[in-house]
């Protein structure tokens, strides 16, 4: 992945994380709490030395 590509992987990350909060749908809460571990899971590969959000 490039730079950007990174970036913009951090950034979805966050927009699903920000959803993940704001629903009331427990099984949509589930779900987006899935894509979000495979999306970090994902970065954590491309780049070892990513340790989550920076909130």
């Amino acid at each position: 992945m490039t730079e950007r590509q990174l970036t913009e992987q951090e950034c979805q990350i966050a927009r699903y994380r920000h959803l993940e909060r704001e629903v009331t749908d427990p099984l949509a809460a589930c779900l987006l709490h899935g894509i979000v571990e495979d999306l970090e899971a994902e970065l954590r590969r491309a780049r070892p030395d990513w340790h989550g959000p920076r909130d």
